[in-house]
C-alpha cells in the first residue's frame, strides 16, 4: 500500500513558476493562505502520472471544489526537456481536460531538477504535497498516494481549517 508520508510541519516552499495554465494570473501559496492546498507534481510523459496521479488530482479537484481546498498542478520537467514545452503541455492539458491551475516549474539552471521540485525534495513524479490553511507543509509523498489515506488527511486538514475559522 502506498500511504502518504506526513511531513515535518514547517513553512511550505513557494512555487517558482515560469508560466501558468488554467488561471488568469500567477498563484502563490501566500495568496492561497486560508485554503488547504493539494500540490500535484507531474510530467506529461510520465506513465504513472497519466494513469494514476492526474486522475487522482482531478478527482480531488472535483470532490473538494468550494470546500476550502485548492488543487495546483506542478509540471516539473527533469528529463526529455525538448519534448515537453509549453505548447505541448497546453495541448496535453486540453486533451486530458485538466481544470485546475497548473504551474510550469522554473528550470533549475544548474542541473536537470527544476526549482520547485528541488525546494520540496520531490524524488520524481508523480509526487504530492499537502499544505495546510496556515501555509505549513503537512504531507509530502512520492508516487500515487492511497486514495483513502489521502482523503482522510485532506479531511483532517479541512476540519482544522474550519476549527481555526
Amino acid at each position: 500500500m502506498n500511504l502518504p508520508t506526513p511531513a515535518r510541519s514547517g513553512p511550505a516552499p513557494e512555487i517558482d513558476a515560469a508560466a501558468w495554465l488554467n488561471t488568469a494570473g500567477p498563484l502563490t501559496l501566500h495568496g492561497l493562505r486560508g485554503q488547504v492546498v493539494f500540490l500535484h507534481a507531474f510530467q506529461m510523459l510520465c506513465p504513472a502520472c497519466v494513469s494514476h496521479g492526474l486522475p487522482q488530482a482531478s478527482a480531488v479537484h472535483e470532490r473538494f471544489a468550494g470546500q476550502g481546498l485548492a488543487v495546483v498542478g506542478l509540471h516539473t520537467v527533469f528529463e526529455h526537456h525538448a519534448a515537453m514545452g509549453i505548447e505541448a503541455l497546453t495541448a496535453f492539458v486540453h486533451e486530458y481536460r485538466l481544470r485546475f491551475p497548473i504551474a510550469i516549474d522554473r528550470p533549475g539552471g544548474d542541473g536537470p531538477v527544476p526549482v520547485t521540485m528541488r525546494r520540496y525534495g520531490f524524488r520524481g513524479t508523480p509526487s504530492v504535497a499537502l499544505v495546510d490553511h496556515r501555509g505549513l507543509l503537512r504531507m509530502s509523498h512520492f508516487g500515487r498516494a492511497d486514495d483513502l489515506a489521502l482523503g482522510a488527511m485532506i479531511g483532517r486538514l479541512l476540519l482544522e481549517r474550519e476549527r481555526d475559522g
